[in-house]
């Protein structure tokens, strides 16, 4: 069942989007070389903790998972993509890291990820980062009142089909709202004009990730790190999106004038 949210509700969100985007800008200016995973999710814990809100991962307990997560953040580093559980691990240089958050305040989920580069990246690095980036954007554009979810899908695919990245089918992105994970799948494949018609008060979270070389995926013994079968690097980018009248809005984007985030 997909709930449609009113002005109001998805102003809500939009607050705890505000609140994801800022706490995924401090892990961008913390993340360094030498830094230490656990610190980048203890940071992120005392964040949650001064705000009053709710992870969504901490009691995240899915099929897939050794569960519950019992963490705040996933924060998975090169060949990792997704799920990946904090770990002692110091960050090193030209390290790929993505941050991934999802949390609710007032009973109203954002998810959002990023990815960055520690120290010096690699050409090869930066095109495939971009390339999520690129699709996430043609996705969130296609998010339009009239349109079908497969116009979204099909135009991730698109921008990875061009930069020559297989696309894992597995995991997508999701509706979300009251809680992280809702209705409908959102595949980053598909092909336009197909499927779930678009309406407005739909929130989506949309999550293009490639990996260089494979559309497989493995799992790390800790039941949650999700790996690129073939060791290839990979890259994941997430917003938050809210369907409305006038367009697609991207409620984990930081907007500096935004109801202040940071207050409890």
């Amino acid at each position: 069942m997909i709930e449609l949210k009113s002005p109001a509700e998805i102003e809500r969100m939009h607050t705890t989007g505000q609140f994801i985007a800022q706490i995924l800008s401090e892990l961008s200016e913390l993340a360094d070389v030498g830094v230490n995973l656990l610190d980048l999710e203890h940071h992120v814990r005392n964040r949650i903790r001064q705000r009053g809100a709710q992870s969504c991962y901490w009691d995240y307990a899915p099929s897939f998972g050794n569960g519950p997560f019992r963490n705040v953040t996933c924060l998975s580093v090169n060949d990792a993509v997704l799920h990946g559980l904090p770990h002692d691990y110091a960050l090193r240089d030209g390290d790929i890291l993505t941050t991934d958050l999802a949390v609710g305040i007032d009973g109203w989920v954002a998810d959002a990820a990023r990815t960055i580069i520690v120290g010096t990246p690699a050409d090869d690095d930066l095109r495939l980062l971009r390339a999520t980036e690129e699709a996430l954007a043609v996705g969130i554009e296609a998010a339009r009142p009239g349109n079908r979810l497969g116009d979204i899908s099909a135009a991730i695919e698109a921008v990875a089909t061009g930069y020559g990245y297989p696309i894992n089918t597995e995991f997508g992105g999701h509706g979300l709202g009251r809680t992280m994970h809702e209705d409908p799948h959102v595949p980053n494949t598909g092909r336009a004009g197909r499927g779930l018609k678009l309406r407005a008060g739909m929130t989506l979270a949309l999550e293009p990730w490639f990996a260089r070389t494979t559309d497989r995926i493995v799992f790390d013994p800790d039941g949650w790190t999700i790996r690129s079968a073939d060791g290839s690097r990979t890259a994941h980018s997430e917003h938050t999106v809210a369907i409305t009248e006038d367009g697609p809005l991207v409620l984990t984007q930081r907007q500096p004038h935004h109801a202040d985030s940071t207050s409890a």
